[in-house]
């Protein structure tokens, strides 16, 4: 490890940064002494890390930072990693492809932090991964599903969910084209944000209900600061289509969906992404969530042998159980945590490539499921698609794994 020298934290202590004047420097558990050594000694293991806490991807972003820190004071809790301590150095990018960039440099380089975990979405996802790749560093994301994150050519990134953008609703997909002739839905609107994780998450949907013969009437794509949803809401509405996909964030959906319901408009099938997992969803729409479907990772009531532990203690810290940020963030600490006790060290250089060797050799147990990765980092698994049913959102998909039987046609919003 490369020396260096800190004064020594309080369990638990939060500083703010001098990094920037939006930065923010989370200090989780150290309890360390000061002055680095070679073999690391009792220094805190430090994890940097960027994270969209203001601008676009603020909610979400913050529902990750959530995570890391509630994985960071478990972590510490049971004796840390290697018998270190665990640090995060958490920096806002605010939503920002060039601040990411800069934050990861600043991190990696100057802060020669040990460790690096991923930020959220794609568009930040991917800038990153090119700097942790040129810096030799392990590389695990929460949040950059898309397909062209793993078409990078990136051999040191790996992302801690179950499966890409894409395939988020293969599930669904198969449910409906499984339907029978009568039953089934005959036209489809689409309206997904310029991100390429949200238009991933639609067009996989899309393509795969137009691969089965269901006609798409309208397509639209707005950019990521759009507030005002009544020209596309109109758009839809009056297509009359049968399924209505949104491939969206959190607030963008929430206000599609008001514009939509405004209008009038009823479809027989309503499937928007990652906006129904928030826990503020409800709140948002109000009492008109009944039958809206939305692709998940994470149920806290997933069976994994860590997942009990995590929701227990997740839930102790804040009072409430943790959603599908929280959970993917969760999982970044645990597949590095996982090679980092595997291999033996923690830190920059030889140790990193290590690291990236053992992950692509090895299965980790984690709260999302055992997780897997091919040559370019992509999850072999597959999502569950939830629900609202009687006001509470609940696996419906696949049959195997449901909580509920699927709604179908939607009642009326």
């Amino acid at each position: 490890m490369t020396s260096r020298s800190r004064g020594t934290s309080a369990r638990g202590r939060v500083l703010i940064a001098a990094a920037s004047a939006t930065a923010l420097l989370t200090v989780a558990a150290c309890g360390g002494s000061s002055g680095g050594s070679d073999g690391g000694g009792d220094d805190p293991i430090v994890i940097g890390i960027s994270l969209p806490l203001t601008g676009d991807f603020s909610e979400p972003g913050k529902g990750v930072q959530r995570g890391y820190e509630a994985w960071a004071q478990i972590v510490n809790e049971d004796g840390g990693l290697l018998g270190r301590q665990v640090e995060l150095k958490i920096l806002d990018d605010q939503s920002n492809a060039d601040r990411v960039v800069a934050d990861y440099e600043v991190l990696i380089a100057q802060d020669e932090v040990d460790l690096v975990f991923g930020p959220f979405s794609t568009r930040l996802v991917v800038p990153s991964a090119r700097i942790a790749q040129e810096y030799g560093m392990l590389f695990v994301e929460p949040a950059g599903a898309a397909a062209e994150v793993f078409e990078q050519g990136f051999d040191n990134l790996f992302y801690a969910a179950p499966a890409i953008a894409d395939d988020h609703y293969n599930n669904l997909a198969d449910y409906i084209l499984a339907l029978p002739e009568a039953e089934r839905p005959e036209t489809v609107a689409v309206a997904a944000m310029d991100d390429p994780f949200a238009q991933g998450t639609a067009y996989g949907l899309r393509d795969k209900l137009a691969e089965g013969g269901l006609e798409v009437l309208v397509d639209e794509v707005y950019p990521p600061n759009t507030t005002d949803f009544s020209p596309i809401a109109a758009k839809i509405a009056d297509s009359g289509a049968d399924v209505v996909i949104g491939g969206t964030q959190y607030q963008d959906a929430v206000n599609l969906i008001v514009a939509l319901q405004q209008l009038g408009y009823q479809p027989e099938l309503a499937a928007f992404s990652t906006a129904p997992t928030n826990p503020e969803f409800s709140a948002a729409i109000g009492a008109k969530t009944e039958g809206i479907l939305s692709p998940t990772g994470y149920t806290p009531d997933a069976a994994w042998p860590s997942n009990a532990d995590f929701v227990e203690r997740y839930t102790e810290i804040h009072g409430n159980p943790p959603g599908e940020d929280e959970a993917n963030a969760y999982t970044t600490g645990q597949v590095v945590a996982a090679a980092v006790e595997a291999v033996g060290c923690a830190e920059q250089g030889d140790c990193q490539q290590q690291l990236v060797d053992w992950l692509h050799e090895n299965e980790v147990d984690t709260v999302v499921g055992p997780l897997t990765w091919d040559a370019t980092g992509k999850p072999q698994g597959a999502h569950l698609i939830q629900q609202y049913v009687d006001g509470e959102i609940t696996i419906v998909l696949p049959e195997d794994t449901a909580e509920a039987a699927p709604i179908f046609p939607k009642p009326e919003w």
